[in-house]
């Protein structure tokens, strides 16, 4: 995790009470909840990612060889998606919308972009949601399918099933 990411909101603070000295213009409305709410998703994926990062390197450490490791990578164009990668096999973690992570998996075949002629395509993937809800006193939590999410199930159980579709 961030050493001072979770005390970004006093550096708002800051920011506002100097402006307001400077000004002499008191900000009642000094926190955008939609801005806030998109801080929150991006470090809610970057924590993701972490996890994931810890998940993999310990799987790889613990695997006898070189092949079928865990990879990450990050996303180009994004602030903060990314996705694991292993034997042609993607898990793709993304912000659809400030509170909205997808979470879709996606198997590269070499027919990815011009499919042979009679070759059944397959249905898009199925997609997990994780969303924001507000809770007391501004707390973002995150929840599937309206259920409570906590960061380790969440790392693990996205883990496991990677691991097992991808050594097909």
């Amino acid at each position: 995790m961030r050493e001072l990411g979770h005390l970004d909101w006093i550096k708002g603070l800051v920011l506002a009470e100097q402006e307001m000295e400077e000004s002499g213009v008191v900000n009642l409305a000094s926190v955008d909840p939609e801005s806030h709410l998109e801080e929150q998703t991006l470090e809610f994926l970057r924590d993701v990612k972490a996890a994931m990062v810890d998940a993999a390197a310990t799987f790889n450490q613990l695997k006898a060889s070189s092949v079928g490791t865990l990879k990450i990578y990050g996303i180009s164009n994004t602030k903060a998606d990314f996705m694991l990668f292993r034997n042609g096999y993607k898990l793709i973690f993304s912000m659809r919308r400030p509170g909205e992570i997808e979470v879709y998996h996606s198997l590269l075949s070499s027919h990815f972009l011009h499919p042979i002629e009679g070759e059944e395509t397959k249905a898009a993937p199925e997609k997990d949601v994780i969303r924001a809800h507000w809770g007391a006193f501004g707390e973002l939590q995150w929840h599937h399918k309206n259920l409570p999410v906590r960061m380790d199930f969440l790392i693990r159980h996205y883990v496991t099933r990677f691991i097992h579709e991808s050594a097909k």
